[in-house]
């Protein structure tokens, strides 16, 4: 059964390097949490955060369920962020 493991690391380490907990000292479950605490989130660990919502939300509805569940557990390779090694 697929999980979304992955994209929840993904989503800890992003916010694990955000500004909101390395430089304010907040907690991880605080950033991701508190909406007062976002603009010091970045976007990419907002999207992370969107990603393991519909992952978590695939999980439960039926027929996603019957597809399989888009980026579930999937890293993204580093190349990607990176447009001088993407291969046109």
């Amino acid at each position: 059964m697929p999980t979304c493991d992955g994209i929840r690391e993904d989503f800890i380490e992003c916010l694990l390097g955000s500004e909101c907990v390395v430089i304010n000292r907040n907690s991880v479950s605080d950033c991701a949490r508190n909406k007062e605490l976002a603009d010091t989130v970045p976007n990419q660990c907002m999207l992370l955060r969107q990603s393991l919502f519909d992952c978590k939300r695939g999980l439960i509805d039926m027929r996603r369920r019957m597809r399989g569940v888009l980026n579930a557990g999937v890293k993204i390779p580093d190349f990607v962020d990176d447009p001088s090694k993407w291969d046109l």
